[in-house]
C-alpha cells in the first residue's frame, strides 16, 4: 500500500468541494492522486472547473461518460477497481452525493481501503432522490465522516456512527466561493448579452421537476409566471433541456436560456441576481453566503441549515410566483446569518483530520 490519498471527482458539484482539500493537503506535503471519472465530460460541466478553480490536472481520467444510474455507477466501479488495485492508496476521499461518490466508496470498502466522505450526513429523507441513496450508502461505508453542519452530525449519530469518526469541519465549497469571489465575472449578465435590467437566475434539473411531462408543463407555467415579474436567466443543464423547450419554455419573452456556465461566469451571474430559483443543493449553499434570496423548488432539502442560517426557502410550483413577488419587494438582505465554520477554512480543517488519520493508521 502506498502513502497516497486518492481523490475521486466526477461531476460539476465535486470540483469546488475538492479544490480546497487538495490544496490544503498539498501544503502539508501529502502525496495525492486526483481521479476524474468523467461522469460529467462536457467542457462546461467539467474541464472548465479545473482551469478556473486552479485544481491540478487529473492524474487519471476514466472517461466513463453518461448512462443509466446502474450502468454509470457500474462502469465507474469497474474502472476504479483497476485504479485502486494498481495504486493501493492509503485512503480514498470522496465528495458529495453523485454516482462517482458511491461507486468509489463501494470499491474502496471491498478492497479494505479507508474512505473519507466530505459532506457526510446530509439527508433529505426522500428515497426517491438518487442522491439520497448515494449519501446514505456512502456514509455507511466511510471510515472518516466530514460534516458541513451540525444537523449532519445529528443524522450520523442517530444512524449509529461512532462519534470519533465524525468531524464538523465546515463547507469546503464555501472556501472556493470566498477565495474566487474577486474573480467572479463582473456584470456577467451583460457578458452573456442579456438586457440591462434586473433578473433572476434559475437552475432546474431534478427528476421531480423535469422528467414527467405533467411536471414539466407545470414548471414551465411557473417559470413564465416569474418572468411576468422579472427576467429569468436559465443556464440549462443538458438533463431536461429538451423537454423544457418542447413544453414552451422559450415562448415567454422574459425567459433567457444559456448553455451551462463555468464557475466564474455562473457565480458572477448569481451574485448579481435579485433572487435565485433552484432545485440544486450547492446553489442553496452559495446563495446562503452571498446573501442572494433563494427559492428552492423542492418539497425538501438535505441542507436545512441554509434555511435556518441563510437566505433559502422551500417553495412549490403553485406558490412560486407569490414567493418571487415577496422576495422582489423585500430586496436583498443587508445582513443574514451564515452557518458555523462556513468561513473559508474548511479545507484546512479537513486536511488536519486526514493527516491525523493517516498517521494513526501508520
Amino acid at each position: 500500500m502506498s502513502d497516497a490519498v486518492l481523490h475521486i471527482t466526477g461531476a460539476r458539484p465535486n470540483f469546488p468541494k475538492a479544490a480546497p482539500v487538495v490544496a490544503a493537503l498539498g501544503g502539508r506535503g501529502v502525496e495525492q492522486v486526483l481521479v476524474h471519472t468523467g461522469q460529467h465530460y462536457d467542457d462546461r460541466m467539467s474541464e472548465v472547473f479545473f482551469r478556473e478553480l486552479r485544481l491540478p490536472r487529473p492524474d487519471i481520467n476514466l472517461g466513463v461518460g453518461s448512462g443509466t444510474q446502474a450502468g454509470q455507477t457500474a462502469a465507474i466501479m469497474v474502472a476504479l477497481e483497476e485504479v485502486m488495485l494498481e495504486r493501493r492508496p492509503a485512503m480514498v476521499v470522496v465528495y458529495g452525493d453523485v454516482n462517482s461518490t458511491v461507486a468509489a466508496a463501494l470499491v474502496a470498502a471491498k478492497l479494505m481501503i479507508p474512505v473519507a466522505h466530505v459532506e457526510a450526513g446530509l439527508r433529505s429523507f426522500d428515497p426517491s432522490m438518487p442522491e439520497e441513496v448515494n449519501r446514505v450508502v456512502t456514509d455507511r461505508l466511510s471510515d472518516v465522516l466530514l460534516a458541513t453542519s451540525p444537523d449532519a452530525i445529528a443524522h450520523l449519530a442517530h444512524e449509529g456512527v461512532p462519534a470519533d469518526r465524525i468531524h464538523l469541519v465546515g463547507n469546503p465549497m464555501i472556501d472556493t466561493l470566498l477565495s474566487a469571489r474577486d474573480r467572479f465575472t463582473p456584470d456577467a449578465a451583460a457578458t452573456l448579452g442579456l438586457p440591462d435590467e434586473p433578473y433572476a437566475v434559475g437552475t432546474l434539473h431534478r427528476p421531480g421537476n423535469v422528467d414527467d411531462p405533467a411536471d414539466v408543463a407545470a414548471l414551465v407555467a411557473a417559470v413564465h409566471a416569474v418572468a411576468d415579474q422579472v427576467r429569468v436567466v436559465l443556464p440549462l443543464h443538458p438533463r431536461g433541456r429538451g423537454r423544457l423547450e418542447a413544453a414552451g419554455l422559450l415562448d415567454h419573452p422574459g425567459v433567457s436560456v444559456t448553455d451551462p456556465l463555468g464557475y466564474l461566469d455562473f457565480m458572477g451571474l448569481v451574485d448579481g441576481a435579485r433572487l435565485v430559483v433552484t432545485d440544486s443543493g450547492g446553489v442553496q449553499e452559495e446563495t446562503t453566503v452571498l446573501g442572494v434570496p433563494c427559492l428552492t423548488l423542492r418539497p425538501n432539502t438535505e441542507r436545512p441549515v441554509t434555511i435556518t442560517h441563510g437566505t433559502n426557502r422551500l417553495v412549490t410550483r403553485e406558490g412560486l410566483a407569490d414567493e418571487v413577488a415577496a422576495a422582489l419587494a423585500a430586496g436583498r438582505p443587508q445582513t443574514w446569518p451564515v452557518p458555523p465554520l462556513w468561513d473559508g477554512h474548511a479545507g484546512e480543517r479537513i486536511a488536519d483530520v486526514l493527516v491525523a488519520e493517516l498517521r494513526a493508521r501508520g
